[in-house]
């Protein structure tokens, strides 16, 4: 079985664009170790024509399952859950992303390993308990890849 990596990350107050860009960017990278990565913004491009994506999504709950709060949560939680690293990427992150908080507490709950990217001079995530959850922490997203494609290969 092929192994997964879920793309954890911050979405509220951003374009699609700005949440999918480094999503597909990763994924690109962990293919080539045989590896799929798990967008929570996939089958989700009827969100692309907003100018950004709320945290609570009642401007767009009548656009389908997957963007109700419960299609999202069901999805997410599901994905964390099952997959065999989840990889948090908090690079440039400017405000708390109460989602990706979430997840990391699905994903420690599973024992799943997390990698977390983030820059420790602008962490707005800093918390004991988010450290503690996380078993490697590094600077940079493209070293969160190379760990997250350690672990799996």
């Amino acid at each position: 079985m092929q192994p997964t990596v879920y793309l954890a990350g911050p979405i509220s107050g951003l374009s699609f664009k700005g949440c999918t860009d480094w999503r597909e960017y990763a994924k690109r990278e962990l293919a080539m170790h045989g590896i799929k990565g798990w967008s929570p913004m996939r089958a989700k491009e009827y969100l692309a024509s907003l100018p950004s994506i709320s945290g609570h999504g009642n401007e767009y709950a009548h656009m389908g399952p997957f963007a109700t709060s419960r299609g999202v949560m069901t999805r997410d939680r599901f994905d964390c859950t099952r997959c065999d690293v989840v990889l948090v990427n908090f690079v440039g992150a400017t405000q708390v992303s109460i989602g990706t908080v979430m997840e990391i507490a699905w994903a420690d709950l599973t024992r799943t390993p997390i990698v977390m990217a983030v820059d420790d001079e602008h962490d707005v995530h800093n918390h004991m308990m988010i450290s503690e959850a996380i078993g490697f922490r590094v600077p940079t997203l493209d070293e969160a890849i190379r760990i997250a494609a350690s672990i799996l290969v």
